[in-house]
């Protein structure tokens, strides 16, 4: 298995894949890590996925990338951001996510144009079309994979929302539709206690509503990826490596 640093876009990433010498990969899985994670917190997942899924190991490449904004000053100097929260949310004093899944979070726009770019310089990199580029992260991670999902010229292969949750209510209700039958897999812990299952529920019907293919697999746990999650992702995965 190989691991590279490179920058990619606007982004630092690193680029994991078992592919025998002078293979190109027939899918790329982007993964983003969620709030307050190092850079590098997903990276194991790619060798889980492989093994759970041998076909994975000789067909695709992971890419995981880094957050641009740093939580040093939060006393945080090792962790990442993709738009910073509200104190008011970081402390607890109001965690309404109702409210919060109804606002364009600040910086957002930002945090899409760096994985926009990245994207753009992986499909440059690999010869893929966009629509061979899996999308996906954890948390924070998966709520800027969605919105870049619903932008993008040309819809992704898939998307993997991990334990994410609704924002840019309107505006995702708004660009959904043109998503029509986008494969999704979203999956959710009942005892989430920092982004709430009921919130999950809320995102699962409305991409269901607007026709995109939602595969929804709710866990008995907290905020996390529980391993009937990542199963059930692999073989998301080796699905989308199979459709053409």
């Amino acid at each position: 298995m190989r691991r590279v640093s490179t920058r990619l876009g606007e982004l630092d990433c690193q680029v994991v894949d078992a592919l025998p010498p002078g293979t190109e990969p027939e899918l790329a899985v982007l993964l983003c890590h969620g709030y307050g994670a190092p850079a590098t917190d997903l990276v194991p997942l790619a060798a889980e996925l492989m093994m759970l899924r041998p076909e994975l190991a000789k067909r695709a490449r992971f890419v995981f990338p880094a957050a641009p904004l740093s939580l040093m000053e939060l006393g945080m100097p090792s962790s990442r951001a993709w738009f910073h929260l509200p104190m008011e949310l970081l402390t607890g004093r109001q965690r309404d996510w109702d409210e919060y899944a109804r606002a364009v979070p600040e910086g957002l726009p930002a945090a899409r144009r760096a994985v926009m770019s990245a994207i753009s310089a992986l499909s440059a990199a690999t010869r893929l079309p966009y629509g061979r580029i899996v999308l996906g992260g954890f948390s924070q991670g998966g709520m800027v994979t969605t919105d870049v999902a619903l932008r993008l010229e040309e819809p992704p292969s898939g998307l993997c929302i991990l334990s994410g949750t609704l924002i840019a209510r309107e505006e995702w209700k708004a660009r959904a539709a043109a998503r029509k039958g986008m494969p999704v897999f979203q999956g959710h812990g009942r005892y989430d206690d920092i982004l709430p299952f009921q919130a999950a529920e809320r995102l699962h019907e409305l991409l269901t509503e607007a026709g995109l293919g939602v595969e929804f697999v709710p866990f008995d746990g907290p905020h996390t990826i529980a391993p009937e999650e990542l199963k059930r992702m692999a073989d998301f995965l080796v699905a989308r490596l199979e459709a053409r």
